[in-house]
């Protein structure tokens, strides 16, 4: 409208009233500027004449009561929306995966969206799909936005990046934090492993060839990826890095080594059959121990609910800032996040320790033979789980096991490093060092090895 004026297109513009034109001082600004250049402006429910000083100075009042109305609005509606949000409700459409149910009311979950949303968080932390491919492989499973058009890129990223969909509300403006109430649609491990992937930790790229310790083995000078070539039939993995001495190693070298070391997670006779006995046992008392883990993880939680709440009193108290306030109050509400998914696998049944600890034990000791699988795919996904990180030294591979993977290889060292000769007292330590582990890393990935 205002360009319409300054460019004479139109000579004059009737407003329906004041307030209309002024929603802000800077609007009523430029209105006054083309006043000054003779522009008629006329208001169908006040009678004013902006040619006069009298009406100029009336006018002018009007429209600061206006502007001032409009701020005082704006802060009013501001106090409804945190209000809600401190309650725990999102007072905003909606995002994909949800439905609303009218104000005051939290959101549910969509029984058709839903499960999809689900589904590409899991699809895309397994790192099979970037965002392209997957934006795709959603709309072939039939995902579509509010409005029933493909998901876009961008709108697929939103999604990603939304705690929403954990359980916690973040205004993406101000970036500050709330407990939401409404259903999770995932976990907050699944949601951490998707951020993981969109932080770039790990990758899935087109490759030209497929080598099997692709992005696996690192050089320990420069701490760069080796790169595989393909020489006269032979596979070589090199550091590209100007003026670095590693000349590199044959992948034959490097496969001799990595199943020498699978070896030895593999359990005799003799221990697998003393570790079932174990596990039957360990699963006959978790009911005990079930229990006892429940009262630690409320207490837990009642920590960290007095935490916030002392974090709150100190804002409050002026204490410390408001930046730092919302830093410390996303942690904790991230934390709470965490031992309420723990608390509620333990009440449903999904999580059993022991059951963890035989899946594991399972795994640690097929690790060759599923290794030794024709699957490339399937042997990277072993060798991403069985060990934590692979460094060439001047043609010297260092293998290093993931925890809990080391313990088991080395189960039979004494703390001197010796072997120790007490075949059942030391499977019985292993166990004690599993049992903490996996009741501080809850939720192990038996599928590693799957087919």
């Amino acid at each position: 409208m205002l360009k319409l004026l300054r460019t004479g297109e139109a000579t004059g513009v009737v407003i329906h009233k004041i307030d209309r034109s002024a929603r802000n001082l800077k609007d009523w600004s430029d209105l006054g500027e083309l006043i000054d250049q003779g522009i008629e402006v006329h208001f169908a429910n006040e009678s004013l004449d902006l040619n006069s000083r009298g009406g100029r100075l009336s006018a002018d009042i009007q429209a600061v009561v206006a502007a001032d109305y409009i701020r005082n609005l704006r802060e009013e509606a501001k106090k409804g929306i945190y209000g809600r949000l401190k309650q725990g409700f999102y007072p905003m459409r909606a995002p994909i995966g949800y439905l609303d149910n009218g104000a005051a009311k939290p959101k549910t979950i969509d029984p058709v969206r839903g499960s999809l949303i689900r589904k590409s968080f899991e699809l895309y932390a397994e790192g099979k799909f970037t965002i392209v491919p997957l934006v795709d492989e959603l709309y072939r499973m039939g995902l579509r936005n509010l409005v029933g058009t493909p998901v876009t890129r961008n709108g697929l990223s939103t999604i990603l990046n939304n705690p929403f969909y954990m359980g916690l509300i973040r205004i993406q403006k101000t970036g500050q934090v709330y407990a939401g109430n409404h259903e999770p649609l995932i976990s907050k491990r699944l949601f951490d492993d998707v951020q993981d992937m969109l932080a770039g930790r790990f990758n899935a790229r087109t490759k030209a060839h497929d080598f099997l310790f692709r992005r696996y083995i690192t050089c320990k000078g420069c701490e760069y990826s080796l790169i595989g070539e393909l020489q006269k039939g032979n596979v070589y993995y090199r550091c590209h890095t100007k003026n670095c001495a590693m000349k590199g190693m044959r992948e034959e070298a490097v496969t001799t080594i990595v199943e020498r070391s699978l070896r030895e997670l593999e359990f005799t006779e003799a221990e697998k059959e003393y570790l079932a006995k174990r596990i039957r046992s360990l699963k006959a008392n978790w009911f005990r121990e079930k229990e006892k883990q429940l009262g630690d993880l409320n207490v837990t939680l009642q920590h960290v609910s007095e935490r916030l709440n002392r974090l709150t009193d100190a804002y409050l108290d002026g204490t410390i800032e408001k930046e730092i306030y919302e830093e410390r109050k996303a942690a904790l509400l991230f934390e709470r996040r965490a031992i309420e998914d723990r608390l509620n696998d333990l009440k449903t049944g999904k999580t059993s320790i022991p059951e963890e600890v035989q899946k594991f034990l399972e795994l640690a000791g097929d690790a060759y033979s599923l290794y030794k699988r024709p699957i490339t795919e399937k042997k990277r996904r072993i060798l991403k789980t069985v060990t934590s990180n692979c460094f060439v030294d001047e043609g010297n591979l260092d293998f290093a096991y993931a925890i809990p993977f080391r313990e088991v290889a080395e189960r039979a060292k004494n703390s001197d490093g010796g072997p120790s000769k007490v075949v059942h007292r030391t499977l019985d330590a292993l166990l004690k060092r599993l049992l903490v582990h996996f009741k501080n890393n809850p939720g192990f990935d038996s599928q590693a090895g799957a087919v």
